[in-house]
């Protein structure tokens, strides 16, 4: 099967045996894991460390096993799939995730690339499809479900061509990284950031950094300038 118009951005390097990839399943359904795990098992150059039941633990496992890839549900009852992106980005920043979901929608799609997700694949799509897509993310590439990805990049052309912008090469903020230095501009420290946001200070450090490194910026004059010109101080009512 073909890879999606936004697949494999990088790859290894030429020559490198990359297997066994280690990859975490995180699933509310036991059944469809199960199927997964079995499909993964399969493949000569991937094996499954841990599955997991909920998002918490997905979590939890990923600080503990530290997996090459994050095979992870988007709807899971106890914590939502952008917030375990987030939080495995936190915990265990060389693991990558890939979103397996029921969901064939755009705002679901944008969610988790906002939150950190490397790639995006619906469960009806077929089996080679979701292993395409585990190597492709494993390999330092993105992959998006090919039903998803002809949209998605009709719609940043159509943004671009329509304000006559130049598309951005740098990677956009996600969600929790633009959250924690909106709070900064408004001069809140990082204890305080992090216990607005209910997150530890270490986890609002590393949104800080990763921040402030995809912006290329370094004091709080400089996030305060970039503020300024997002317009944050004006759109926000200021911290709660």
């Amino acid at each position: 099967m073909s890879q999606s118009p936004l697949s494999s951005f990088s790859s290894a390097p030429a020559g490198r045996d990359p297997g066994p990839w280690r990859v975490l399943l995180a699933d509310d359904h036991a059944i469809l894991r199960e199927g997964v795990a079995l499909l993964v098992e399969q493949q000569h150059d991937m094996h499954v460390v841990a599955q997991a039941r909920g998002g918490r633990e997905a979590v939890q496992m990923a600080e503990e096993h530290r997996p090459d890839v994050v095979v992870l549900d988007v709807a899971m009852p106890d914590l939502a799939g952008p917030e375990v992106a987030e939080q495995i980005r936190a915990g265990s920043p060389r693991s990558r995730v890939l979103a397996l979901t029921r969901h064939a929608d755009q705002g679901y799609l944008r969610r988790m690339l906002r939150a950190g997700a490397a790639g995006y694949v619906v469960k009806r799509a077929a089996a080679d499809a979701l292993v395409t897509a585990i190597r492709t993310v494993a390999e330092g590439g993105t992959y998006v479900d090919p039903s998803l990805a002809g949209a998605l990049v009709a719609r940043s052309v159509s943004r671009h061509e329509a304000v006559g912008a130049v598309p951005r090469t740098r990677p956009p903020l996600s969600e929790r990284e633009e959250q924690v230095l909106r709070l900064i501009a408004w001069g809140k420290s990082n204890k305080e950031v992090a216990a607005q946001l209910g997150i530890s200070v270490k986890t609002a450090e590393f949104y800080k950094a990763a921040a402030l490194e995809k912006l290329q910026i370094r004091t709080r004059t400089d996030i305060l300038r970039h503020a300024l010109a997002e317009r944050w101080l004006v759109e926000d009512e200021g911290p709660d």
